[in-house]
């Protein structure tokens, strides 16, 4: 079992930045992936960020619409994943929920959601 405990949303003005984290707790072991996605009210839940990585590669995927503007990073040794975000957006609001893949078994595991409000 594994616990995501997520933290950072609030409410910034359009053009503004928030750091998002996300720390993993639990039956921690083996190869994990961890990445974030959003979803406002009445709209699916879309990818954000998301950070792979196994023996040799460690690589990142953005969403078409996010790419440029948010940054995903990882601390190893608290196994926690940030998300900076920047040039905030009205259209970004939404709840934003940190994931946690198990490689081994492909479990995934989500975070209980950090509310980001944007003003005008």
């Amino acid at each position: 079992q594994v616990q995501l405990v997520e933290s950072g949303g609030g409410l910034v003005q359009s053009g503004g930045a928030l750091r998002l984290s996300c720390a993993a707790s639990g039956s921690i072991f083996g190869f994990y992936n961890m990445g974030w996605y959003r979803q406002a009210p009445g709209k699916q839940r879309e990818l954000v960020a998301r950070m792979t990585s196994d023996t040799t590669l460690i690589s990142t995927k953005y969403g078409d619409f996010v790419k440029g503007r948010f940054t995903i990073s990882k601390d190893n040794a608290k196994n926690t994943v940030y998300m900076h975000m920047s040039s905030l957006k009205t259209e970004d609001a939404a709840v934003y929920y940190c994931s946690y893949d198990e490689a081994d078994t492909r479990k995934s595991y989500w975070g209980q959601g950090t509310q980001v409000n944007v003003s005008s």
